[in-house]
């Protein structure tokens, strides 16, 4: 019987802004990330959608959208396993630092994970959630690296295929079924109404 995932990443937060390099490290939402929950809210609102479990990343920017997206409604679990990519000795320091795409096993020398390290986490996590009992409908907030590469590890099973740079919650809606993740649909929230300074 296929099983529903909504896996959304966090919104905007003040590293975001300041283009530091954000894995386990952490900072706060801002107004505009604040807005960007709300938005995101609405989808699921909209669509009556309802959660059996909902789940966050142990980072602060990920439980504070979840709770945002949901109003509350819904008791959560905090999971390590759902954590942004570990950049290791990189954390906190100015983007332009970063390698160039693909990273691979760049940060590992400097004390974080490497690509396949943070994929197979992510898929673990999620499998093992999705596998238990009344879950037909779960909602799971993460970060961008870690949605990015979860997708990744499910491409030839994906009906929808995300370009590179995920926004800001962005959610991907995906079927599970016999261990297997297939994207079906990719909603970016309609922020026309803000005004991005």
């Amino acid at each position: 019987m296929k099983k529903t995932l909504y896996l959304m990443r966090h919104g905007q937060t003040l590293f975001n802004v300041e283009h530091k390099i954000q894995g386990w490290c952490d900072s706060p939402l801002t107004e505009l990330g604040i807005k960007q929950a709300e938005i995101a809210s609405r989808y699921f609102e909209d669509n009556n959608i309802t959660f059996d479990h909902c789940y966050a990343s142990t980072s602060e920017r990920a439980c504070d959208t979840l709770e945002i997206v949901t109003k509350n409604k819904y008791p959560y679990t905090r999971l390590k396993g759902l954590k942004e990519w570990n950049f290791g000795r990189f954390e906190g320091m100015d983007e332009f630092l970063n390698p160039k795409l693909p990273y691979g096993d760049f940060f590992v020398y400097y004390g974080g994970e490497n690509q396949q390290q943070l994929q197979e986490r992510m898929v673990k996590t999620l499998t093992e959630v999705m596998d238990k009992e009344d879950h037909q409908v779960v909602l799971a907030v993460s970060h961008g690296g870690a949605c990015a590469n979860f997708v990744r590890a499910f491409e030839e099973y994906n009906m929808m295929h995300y370009r590179r740079g995920i926004k800001n919650c962005t959610i991907f809606k995906f079927e599970y079924e016999d261990g297997i993740f297939s994207c079906v649909d990719i909603i970016e929230p309609d922020l026309s109404e803000l005004e991005i300074k």
